[in-house]
């Protein structure tokens, strides 16, 4: 067992007992270093490099900057990732890349402890922009433009937002059409709904860009391709003619990326400046394709720039950690009200209330942390070639949109919340709350709305079960719920089969009994997932005979619930993966203290929906009031460890940068307490009122 780091376990609070494999009656203890390993995962080598340049100043964002200047600083800053090798991982060997996708994935989200703007717009340089260039062009394409995208000499734009359609990418409105003639397409922009927008690089410095639109030739529309564009005058930067914008200007956050629009007036361009991995058109404009179907290519093209959504979530949950390592030690220090000591103030992580709002977003900062390291092996598997089969891209797509909005949400809520566990001075800008938080506002909606996603992921999982018991009547479904032996089916690639029922309608309800075990937590967390889409499943059967408009119509009315179930299931994912990632401990004291943090992600979770596990017969009213009982009992025993938990994490004071996380809050509070000791062991200490009177009535009934 690894030694117990020195540090403030909270009064009242006594070594919790376990029956895990720790020794009788001790206190288990986290082995921080053996964790943190654990928690850089597979590429840690990379994080760890990328680590040490997002902790140097010349990284870092400078608060209260004029968003001109800030632009202009993080534009600085992109030819400084250039020059420290630190973007160019996933480019091709040949062109001084390393073919390392996941790598470069694990280093670009690591950047957001510098500063959000420059995660964003290194993302949009070279896993946008270039990315696109890599895998929507051929080598010709490649060639041409990647070594100047790699080096910065071509700042670009990755535009496929329009002002009128953001995720409905399919239906948006600017068109390339293809003139034999001269063996150019014509992009053209036809009314202001379809300006691009929201582009990062657009407002200033993009010189190219990757610009989506409809394909159009010898009359037939062939849905949304990628053309390469120029933008502007390499050497006085002003538009190209036939192409304008304008400045989206101050946003709520991430004023270091300069955002606008562009427009197109019948712009030409080479007939091989369509990028063309997935269609192509001859001199003669004959179209062709290696993928038949229409909407397959869009979404085999769209799937391959699923790497932002990827990076979004690992970003996501890095902000969650420098937030909670944040608030995690100024609750350690900060002591207000004598509740139970006529002296002593009381710590604020002592408080139930305080561990409650921590805790609870630090066990789910972990379990969203093992799940996007899953995500993070999964999208290498697929782009390194080592599994790349259309249904490995398709899942891929899923995953990614399952866990891209818990993480952006859970981001925002926790950091949110770290600012309000911090008072007052969790407001201040040097604490960097408030700022992260604006930064990560967009974070909700771009790269997919996060609700949308969730709606292809329940789509996808209707699709799964469809397949699954396309013969078999729901009526004999309905009786089912879930199996529970361990190692239960994984589809494919972590989306669980929601189908996996069994007859023992009492398994969940026995299960329930054991709440704090592995397989109880399971049970009522798979089975609200698999009844929720069989419930879906049973309400939309038969729209597929119904009209358009009919069939849109009964979408319509259960989608909710069909986001609710894609939601249940995406929670399931981060649930398993905590549980999966708990066979890899191998020190005793760690592995206790994770079950418990695991215990309370999944018991928090069934208590959020905790009306449905008891509208739906799953918990009977008297098991349903132990959930919040138990919670309790486990924040009291990860108390004495929370420190350790968030140190885990591997930030440094270069990484964090909040002035409530230095340790000058614990300096003040001995300074106070160190004053009023003096004062009342010098007996000159001025008499509480409070305790004259109460000395003044004791003598009177004397």
């Amino acid at each position: 067992m690894t030694e117990v780091v020195d540090r403030p376990a909270g009064k009242g609070h006594k070594p919790a007992t376990t029956a895990h494999p720790v020794t009788d009656h001790a206190q288990p203890a986290v082995n921080v270093d053996a964790l943190g390993r654990q928690l850089l995962g597979k590429w840690a080598a990379v994080r760890l490099q990328s680590r040490e340049l997002a902790g140097r100043p010349e990284l870092h964002k400078i608060e209260g900057m004029p968003h001109t200047e800030h632009r202009a600083r993080v534009s600085g800053q992109l030819k400084y990732l250039v020059d420290n090798s630190a973007v160019h991982r996933a480019f091709p060997s040949a062109l001084g890349g390393s073919d390392d996708h996941g790598g470069n994935i694990a280093g670009f989200e690591e950047l957001v402890v510098a500063d959000p703007s420059l995660q964003i717009k290194a993302g949009v340089q070279w896993g946008l922009f270039g990315s696109a260039v890599m895998h929507l062009g051929t080598e010709d394409h490649h060639a041409k433009w990647l070594p100047g995208i790699m080096s910065l000499e071509i700042p670009g734009c990755f535009a496929m937002t329009e002002t009128g359609h953001g995720s409905d990418v399919a239906s948006i409105a600017t068109t390339a059409t293809y003139h034999p003639e001269t063996e150019e397409f014509v992009v053209h922009t036809p009314f202001r709904a379809a300006w691009k927008d929201y582009i990062g690089n657009a407002a200033i410095d993009g010189l190219g860009a990757v610009v989506f639109a409809q394909l159009i030739t010898r009359g037939v529309n062939h849905g949304v391709h990628a053309f390469y564009v120029d933008l502007r005058d390499p050497r006085t930067k002003e538009f190209l003619p036939g192409i304008g914008g304008e400045d989206d200007g101050v946003k709520g956050g991430l004023n270091g990326i300069d955002n606008g629009r562009l427009h197109f007036t019948n712009v030409r361009i080479p007939r091989t400046n369509l990028l063309n991995r997935y269609g192509d058109v001859a001199p003669d404009g004959t179209y062709s394709s290696p993928i038949a179907s229409p909407g397959r290519r869009f979404f085999t093209m769209l799937g391959t720039l699923v790497q932002g959504r990827v990076s979004l979530d690992g970003a996501a949950v890095a902000a969650s950690k420098v937030a909670l390592k944040a608030a995690v030690h100024y609750a350690a220090e900060r002591r207000q009200f004598n509740a139970s000591s006529h002296t002593d103030e009381e710590v604020l992580l002592d408080y139930q209330r305080h561990q409650r709002r921590l805790f609870t977003r630090l066990a789910t900062t972990y379990a969203a942390g093992f799940a996007h390291e899953q995500l993070l092996q999964k999208f290498d598997d697929v782009f390194s070639g080592a599994t790349d089969t259309d249904a490995d891209r398709q899942d891929l797509e899923t995953l990614a949109a399952a866990l891209k909005p818990l993480s952006t949400w859970h981001a925002l809520d926790t950091l949110q919340e770290c600012r309000e566990a911090c008072g007052g001075a969790g407001f201040l800008i040097e604490n960097r709350f408030a700022s992260l938080r604006a930064d990560l506002d967009v974070y909700a909606t771009f790269e997919g709305d996060n609700t949308v996603l969730l709606q292809l992921v329940a789509k996808r999982l209707l699709a799964d079960y469809a397949k699954e018991f396309r013969s078999v009547d729901f009526g004999v479904l309905a009786r089912y719920v879930v199996g529970q032996a361990t190692g239960t089916a994984i589809h494919r690639t972590g989306l669980r089969q929601v189908a996996q029922f069994m007859a023992d309608t009492g398994s969940v309800q026995k299960a329930a009994i054991a709440l704090r075990d592995e397989e109880g937590q399971r049970a009522l967390l798979t089975d609200r997932v698999q009844t929720m889409v069989a419930e879906a499943a049973s309400a939309l059967k038969g729209s597929n005979r119904l009209s358009q408009e009919k069939g849109a119509a009964l979408f319509n009315r259960h989608q909710n619930e069909l986001i609710d179930a894609a939601q249940a299931h995406a929670e399931l994912l981060q649930w398993e993966a905590f549980t999966e990632a708990l066979r890899d401990v191998t020190d005793p004291g760690t592995k206790t203290v994770l079950t418990w943090l695991r215990d309370l992600f999944g018991l928090s979770l069934i208590e959020k929906n905790l009306s449905w596990y008891l509208m739906n017969g799953r918990l009977s009213m008297q098991r349903g009031r132990t959930v919040g009982e138990y919670i309790n009992r486990l924040l009291v025993k990860i108390r004495p460890h929370a420190l350790d938990l968030v140190d885990a994490f591997g930030y440094g004071d270069e990484h964090v940068r909040a002035a409530v996380a230095t340790g000058a809050e614990k300096i003040r509070q001995d300074e106070a307490r160190a004053h009023f000791r003096a004062q009342r062991a010098s007996g000159k200490a001025a008499v509480d009122e409070k305790v004259l009177l109460a000395r003044t009535a004791a003598g009177r009934h004397s």
